[in-house]
Parts: C-alpha cells; structure tokens; sequence
C-alpha cells in the first residue's frame, strides 16, 4: 500500500474519533492527557483510560472506559500487541537502567524521544525524562511505557505520530530494501559451485595457549589466546578481534581450523570492551562499552603486533592478517591506516537526526567524533590483508571508502544482517577498494551474528530470537572456513578467487568482485 494512502487511512482514523468521542476533549483537560499529533490533527487520550486497558484482561471486556471502546475494535492480535508494548518493562534491571542513561548511547536515545514525545506547547520532554527514569529506577517503580508517561511531571503530553510512524517506515523500508537487494544478488549471473565442508570440528585437537602479555597502556596485562599451526608453513599469522561485547573463544571454531592447516592465529580478549564488560553494564556496575573503548582497543593490536616481532609470542609468519567482526573489524581498518574522512561531526548531526534504528551501528560510529582515537600510525608494514566479518564504516569513510587500503580485503556481510546492513556499511565501502584481490562476499541468510560461536557461558548476555540468528550458524561458520582459507591462499600464490554462488550444506555464499559488485550495485533502485 503506497506510504501517502496509509497516512490518509490513519489521519481518516483519527478525524473519526475527535468526532465519535466528543467527550474525551473536555474531560480529559483536568486529567492526565496525551495529546496524539498526526498531520495537523490531535486526539487527546486520557492515560488513566488507557492505563486501564492496558491491565484489563486480552478479550474485550475489561477497564479503560469510552476508550476502551475504541480500542477494542482492534483485530484480537494488535489488540493484544499494544497491551503488552503498553505494559512490558522498558528497562528490566535497576542498576543496568541507571548506567544505561550515564551513557553516550543512552544519551542519544533520549534525545530522540524527547523530540518526539514533547509538552503541549512542542517543547522536548528530554530533561524530564531523564530525571524521571532516574528517580523511577531508585525507587524501583514500574518503568513500562505507560508507567513513564503516567510519571512524568508534566499535565498534557504530545506524541508526534509523524515521527513514530516514520520511524516505524525507515525500519520496513529497510526490510523491504534487503529483500529486494536479495533478489537483485540472486538474479546475478555468477558460476555456480558446490562445495564440499570440511572435516569442520572433528579432527582437530588443538587447544589454545592462553598468554597475559604485558602492555604499557593497561595496569592488568593483555589476555591472548594463541594457536601455533600445526604444521607451520611459510604462510602469514592472523590476528583475530571480537566485536563489542565479545570474547576470544567465540572464534575459537575458525583459529583452531586455521591452525590446523597452517595459519598461526593469535585472538586478542579485549578487556572493558569484551563479554564481562557487558555483563557488568547489565549487573549496573558500569556503562554499556561503546566506541570510547576503540582506542585502548587499537593499542591492544599495537602492541600484540610488537610483542610478535619481538618474539615475545609463539607465533611466527609471513606477514600478518588483521581479522575482526563487527567492531573488531572497525578496529582492523583503523590499525590498517584507513583514517576517517573530514566531515564526521556533520554527518552524524543529519544521520542522528532521528534515531537510526534501521542502521544501529551509525550510533557507534557517531560516538567517535566526540572520542579522541590516537593519531594516525603507519600501517604494520608487513599487513598482507584484512578479513572483515560484518564490518561497518560508512559515516566515516562516505567517499574514499577503501581506497587508501594498500592490501586487499576479504569483506563478509549477511542478507539478514539488521545491525551493519550490508549495502550501507559493506557494499559502500567495497566498491572504493582498489586491490583486484579484494572480495565482497553475501551471506544468503546469513545475520549479524552468524560468525559468532557461542558458548555455554554466553547464553545469560545474548537471547538472540531466531529473526536474528538466521540460517543456521555452524552451517554458515563451515562455508565461511573454507572460503577464508581460499582468500588467505590468494595471498601466498598469483591467484584469485573468482567471482562465483558458492553452495554448501544448503547455505549460499555470493562471491563478487569489483564488477559483479557494480553490476549489484547498478540493479538496486536508487
């Protein structure tokens, strides 16, 4: 249905109960009212009404007055829907709530809401609503989403509509966008290949040494997680790094099968940005990790790379591969020089102009124009290449993207992938690159967190719904092994990886190149 006819439906919806409830305008003026705003029209509610309704039973009987009326000519399913949206904690844990509003994250959050949930007379609620979920979670009252309109000191509110809806728009035009992009890829006319998994997880009985390293810019050392090759060859070494809230032996699947065949890998554990910082955040005992955390996190890889070439660490080679998901792959980029382009600060005040739920990772790569990195480094001069899974960039390289990268890279996104979506944060920055190496590969399925291995241990921090995990992840972690130690081949021998639909176990990798990418690329509506 064309955007323009649903918001004639639903300004249709709101004109017909200012005229059906004619009695809700002026009794609610002495109550607790907010004030619905939708082009031009406004549809006072009183919240003691819908507070009501909200805690009478699913069927449509219940309280909630002459509202309630209204609102239960809802289908049973929406019905049901808006109760629990009006009722579920917005913040389940006191102390997590508390940190979570002293945060750069938190702090943007609230910014946006308050622009959209104003007084009467259109000022922002955001100062009082960070107050107000300050004393609410002292006292541990109800922080659910009627709890806090009910709390706030303010005698009419005003809900803009518009923004909620294009809000809710931007999150299906994504959708909608990754579908289609999805087809487009599907329609390319790449070689087809079957491929065979590998003994993946079987045969290997390798098990990490775990190393502290000492480092000037820590009080407590590094903790590493080293995996000497097997059978080592003259082949280069990589350096792994999780993403935010992530842990060394999450990727422990893909070092011990590159080990096992030759590749030494060393996977950094990044403290105050790894899994027990984001449970400390959860048990309120510090700030969620964000983007402040990058630059003790580039001094990690600094160092890990000089304690090799001292010697320091088990693990020799020829050259050296930066690895990284998510954030991690960010961290690469950085350690490979790519500085950010000119311009940040803008950019973000026109992408932060609303809160950008279709596209989560411009909040972190935002944060940066008010965090001090350190000052641009030379390259490791012996990189031979960058492994990038879910990675992101694109607010901080819009034009150049990849251009400046002087080795090639292999760069992993997922069709499913609603964090870093693959044709902002991948698609943008690949066609930059300039190496004829390079490869930008899609995931059929695949999401955000489809690399990541969990583990026992994991399972209280991530409660992933199966929309987010995608197809199933140890499939997907077994075509990606195989793929990667194809790329790292390319980098031992005068060879490439061809442009090609991979099929493994039921899971579909799209292999593009430079010219596969444009041609993707030039598919896509504008």
């Amino acid at each position: 249905m064309p955007v323009s006819h649903r918001r004639r439906q639903l300004k249709g919806l709101l004109a017909s109960l200012l005229i059906a409830v004619p009695g809700l305008v002026p009794a609610a003026m002495a109550a607790e009212v907010l004030e619905l705003r939708f082009d031009g029209l406004e549809l006072p509610v009183n919240l003691e009404q819908l507070d009501g309704w909200a805690r009478s039973p699913g069927g449509r009987s219940g309280g909630g007055g002459d509202l309630a009326v209204w609102l239960d000519l809802l289908d049973p399913r929406s019905r049901q829907d808006l109760k629990i949206l009006l009722r579920a904690p917005l913040l389940r844990d006191t102390s997590f709530g508390q940190q979570l509003l002293d945060s750069w994250t938190g702090s943007q959050m609230l910014a946006r809401l308050g622009d959209l949930l104003t007084t009467s007379e259109g000022r922002s609620t955001t100062a009082v609503l960070q107050t107000t979920l300050r004393r609410m979670l002292e006292t541990r009252q109800d922080v659910s989403t009627i709890g806090l309109l009910r709390a706030l000191p303010v005698q009419r509110l005003s809900l803009q509509l518009d923004g909620l809806y294009d809000l809710a728009l931007q999150w299906r035009q994504q959708i909608d966008l990754q579908r289609q992009a999805l087809r487009r890829l599907q329609a390319l006319a790449l070689p087809e290949r079957r491929t065979v998994p590998f003994a993946f997880g079987e045969r290997t009985s390798l098990r990490p040494r775990r190393q502290l390293l000492a480092v000037a810019h820590r009080s407590q050392p590094l903790p590493l997680e080293i995996w000497p090759a097997l059978a080592p060859a003259n082949r280069p070494w990589l350096l792994m790094m999780p993403g935010l809230g992530g842990n060394a032996d999450q990727f422990g699947w893909l070092a011990s099968e590159l080990a096992e065949r030759g590749w030494p890998v060393v996977v950094i554990q990044h403290p105050g940005s790894d899994g027990p910082a984001l449970k400390a955040a959860l048990d309120g005992q510090r700030p969620p990790p964000g983007a402040e955390t990058l630059a003790i996190r580039l001094a990690d890889i600094t160092a890990v790379l000089a304690a090799q070439r001292r010697g320091d660490l088990p693990v020799q080679g020829k050259g050296v591969v930066l690895l990284g998901h998510s954030m991690g792959g960010l961290s690469a980029l950085l350690a490979a020089g790519v500085v950010p382009e000119p311009g940040l600060s803008e950019r973000c005040r026109k992408a932060l102009d609303r809160l950008p739920i279709a596209n989560p990772s411009r909040l972190l790569q935002c944060q940066l124009s008010s965090t001090e990195l350190p000052e641009r480094s030379s390259p490791p001069a012996d990189l031979r290449g960058l492994v990038l899974l879910n990675g992101f960039g694109s607010l901080l390289w819009p034009r150049r993207g990849l251009a400046s990268l002087g080795v090639p890279v292999l760069m992993v996104g997922g069709s499913l992938d609603l964090v870093t979506p693959p044709l902002e944060e991948q698609l943008r920055l690949f066609l930059q690159g300039r190496d004829p190496r390079s490869r930008l590969v899609m995931v059929e399925g695949g999401s955000h967190f489809s690399p990541v291995r969990l583990m026992p241990t994991d399972e209280v921090l991530f409660r992933l719904d199966e929309e987010l995990v995608g197809v199933d992840p140890a499939r997907v972690q077994s075509a990606l092994l195989r793929l990667t130690t194809e790329y790292l081949h390319t980098l031992e021998q005068p060879l490439l990886l061809p442009a090609q639909r991979r099929v493994q176990q039921g899971v579909t990798l799209d292999v593009l190149d430079a010219a596969a990418a444009r041609r993707w690329k030039a598919g896509l509506k504008p």
